[in-house]
């Protein structure tokens, strides 16, 4: 039972990684990034979620060292973008040494594979850059986002590591429960952007009668949805009581019968491109 926001799943490479951490995607105002990590630690969040493709690694390692927690308590994830994926191996070493300095930081807790960009072998030769990277200690731990199950087969196929983590959107009109269950049996833990449905939360009329039966918020049905289902969610917000408000999610439990409605939402809908036929590679 998960009760506590210091609570952690243990990878398949037995490092520890939080249930609940806080994402920067489109956080570019320092000042702005700069409180909400502060908010986040104070709060007790441990994991924080960035990218190269974001912009903010140096704000978010600035931000990190100021709250004065150390180092070896926080978990630190970030991304290899699109464009240095398509230039091979070295290039993807490159990049990881280029976040590395930016964030300040000896080694990264995760570093994934933002996008398996659909050009032959291309993320194979980025992942088996992020195995020597794990290798030599600098990345604890190795992972991918946005890969389907015949991405992650092929990974496996080609060089025997599984991914850690497979970070994808996933939310009540997302479910990606084939997905979640091909994971789960390959012991990869699976990740969730985009819990809240990108800013559309509010026209999931369902959750509301779920969240007034708990005297809760819909965001903090979702999020707890998201880790009674074993899925680790990294919300992401600016605002303190919005940071707060996601963290209040370990003092209830949902019942089976609430869990099977909020699975019942799921529509296929995708607010960001299926992989399989994302474009975007600078």
């Amino acid at each position: 039972m998960i009760e506590s926001i210091k609570d952690c799943v243990t990878l398949n490479n037995e490092v520890k990684m939080p249930w609940l951490g806080l994402g920067v995607w489109q956080v570019n105002d320092p000042e702005e990034l700069d409180g909400a990590v502060r908010e986040a630690i104070n709060c007790g969040y441990l994991s924080i979620d960035t990218a190269s493709a974001y912009g903010n690694e140096r704000e978010v390692g600035q931000a990190i060292r100021a709250s004065g927690v150390p180092r070896e308590s926080l978990f630190i994830t970030t991304k290899l973008w699109n464009a240095q994926q398509v230039k091979g191996y070295d290039a993807a070493l490159a990049a990881f040494e280029t976040s590395r300095a930016l964030l300040g930081l000896e080694y990264l807790d995760l570093y994934l594979i933002h996008w398996p960009v659909p050009r032959k072998m291309k993320y194979v030769e980025a992942w088996k850059a992020l195995i020597k990277l794990q290798q030599e200690g600098l990345a604890r731990a190795i992972g991918v986002c946005n890969f389907h199950i015949h991405h992650l087969a092929e990974l496996e196929q080609e060089t025997g590591i599984i991914p850690a983590v497979n970070q994808v959107e996933l939310h009540p009109w997302l479910n990606q429960r084939p997905l979640v269950d091909y994971c789960r049996s390959k012991g990869i833990q699976v990740e969730a952007y985009s819990p809240l449905l990108s800013g559309h939360l509010r026209e999931v009329k369902e959750l509301v009668p779920i969240a007034a039966r708990y005297h809760k918020t819909a965001a903090q049905i979702v999020l707890r949805w998201d880790l009674q289902n074993g899925v680790v969610c990294i919300p992401k917000s600016v605002h303190a009581n919005r940071i707060q408000e996601n963290a209040g999610i370990f003092d209830f439990v949902l019942t089976a019968e609430d869990m099977a409605a909020i699975d019942a939402l799921d529509r296929g809908h995708r607010f960001l491109p299926d992989p399989d036929v994302m474009n975007f590679y600078r």
